[in-house]
């Protein structure tokens, strides 16, 4: 396929489609993890809610680091130079490497006390201990597939990382009954079983990616010399990177804010959140889908200053998404009570986790503006702005909504994420305002003649 040249609505297909399956088996995969918790007890439920933000630690930095990566490639490859696309990668899985062991050693030592401050229950820190400690273990796969992937995924390639997803899926659902209740020569290991399968599923997905790359062009200009650490391209690269993984960090920030203020209402209430947001991601797989082809269209367009079909791409990519979120969005607010029953017979999670999916299915519209904003941001080369959208949208705002709701008027969970709602729809449409706005910006600037829309 060629990003610059090939039909828009044909190339979102072909790109967003298989990603959002790939993102659909992701999500399952997660949601297996919570069921299998589930099954152990209400505490490991509970504790693999309240891990979550400190799991988006890894999530965080990888997507980050990723999605900056990404960007820089295509932008290259629109120009047509695959040699500085090739080394570009090079650069970045060194970056990766030497901040996944950052990232170890500070997990390990940082995630108790920050259990203790989200107000958590020593027999829930032991299990959410249990699983993170292995998870940060191996954070290093995680850094380096998604890193090596970014190549394939700048080329249009979402198919590579679909196909590794599925298959960690299966490979998952075999593998966490087997380490969380032994068999054989494998003893039974609780809660630990659950983060030892997820780091076998990222080996395997990890060398399935390496394959895929070795097939490319990318040997021509990859060379050992290539991944000496060459200060013009680390600095390039974490230009993009540094913004994109803060960005992503605010979103886990912002996970972290609202488990803050959801744990008043007690543990359980944080259980059936965090199974909750589990299940939401199935109904953000259109938008993470365009998400991916966005980022791919605009980083190569741009490249080759083709600012007409990147306007294209944003515009349609909205339309699809807020197309597909209303669609989910009823599916989960009639089954909400259904969907919380898989995760537990517990009646106070079921009851917080469906009334907060109640609620969510109504913010769907918004959802695409935030994520197709930020690619298109990213694919610019503005990652500043995505950081800044994301502070103020999962940070700031909730935080002081929230603070005279929940602290102040002392209002029920359900009124809650009514402020979070509203919050959502009034920054959506100051966040599209102000993104077509930068794509005639950004025109008039490389085109002095362009008269901005």
């Amino acid at each position: 396929m060629d990003l610059t040249k090939d039909n828009i609505s044909t190339l979102i297909r072909q790109i967003a489609i298989p990603s959002s399956i790939g993102t659909l088996f992701q999500t399952l995969y997660n949601i297996v993890d919570v069921k299998f918790a589930g099954l152990i007890s209400p505490d490991a439920i509970t504790a693999i809610a309240k891990s979550f933000p400190i799991y988006f630690i890894i999530i965080g930095f990888t997507a980050g680091l990723s999605i900056g990566v990404t960007a820089l490639i295509s932008n290259a490859l629109g120009k047509n130079d695959e040699k500085k696309a090739s080394l570009l990668l090079a650069q970045a899985i060194l970056t990766s490497l030497i901040v996944s062991v950052l990232i170890t050693l500070v997990g390990i030592y940082g995630t108790e006390p920050i259990l203790i401050f989200l107000k958590t229950n020593p027999e829930i820190i032991f299990y959410a201990k249990d699983y993170m400690d292995i998870i940060f273990i191996g954070a290093s796969l995680f850094f380096l597939q998604l890193t090596i992937n970014s190549f394939l995924a700048s080329k249009g390639d979402t198919k590579s990382l679909r196909n590794v997803l599925i298959i960690s899926f299966f490979l998952n659902l075999v593998l966490n009954p087997t380490f969380i209740y032994g068999i054989y020569f494998i003893p039974a290991m609780g809660v630990k079983g659950i983060a030892l399968a997820t780091l076998c599923s990222q080996l395997f997905g990890l060398i399935y990616i390496v394959m895929k790359v070795n097939k490319t062009n990318l040997k021509k200009f990859l060379y050992p010399q290539c991944f000496v650490p060459k200060y013009n391209l680390q600095k390039e690269i974490l230009t993009q990177a540094v913004p994109a993984t803060i960005s992503m960090m605010f979103i886990g920030l912002g996970v972290f804010v609202l488990l803050f203020y959801v744990s008043t209402y007690g543990d359980y209430s944080a259980g059936g959140y965090g199974a909750a947001i589990r299940f939401e991601q199935l109904f953000l797989l259109p938008v993470l889908g365009l998400n991916a082809s966005t980022l791919a269209l605009v980083g190569q367009n741009f490249g080759a200053m083709n600012f007409s079909r990147i306007h294209e791409t944003y515009n349609r990519s909205i339309f699809y998404g807020t197309f597909f979120m209303a669609i989910c969005g009823l599916f989960i607010f009639f089954l909400s009570d259904y969907i919380m029953y898989f995760f537990s017979d517990n009646k106070e999670i079921i009851f917080y986790g469906s009334t907060y999916l109640k609620i969510a299915a109504f913010a769907g519209p918004c959802y695409p503006i935030f994520f197709i904003s930020s690619a298109l941001l990213q694919g610019l080369k503005k990652p500043n702005y995505q950081m800044i959208i994301n502070l103020m949208r999962m940070v700031i705002l909730p935080v002081c909504g929230l603070s005279v709701a929940v602290l102040y008027l002392k209002v029920d969970f359900t009124t809650m994420f009514l402020v979070i709602l509203i919050i959502n729809y009034i920054f959506a449409a100051a966040v599209y305002k102000f993104s077509t706005y930068q794509i005639g910006f950004m025109q008039k600037n490389y085109n002095p003649n362009f008269d901005a829309v």
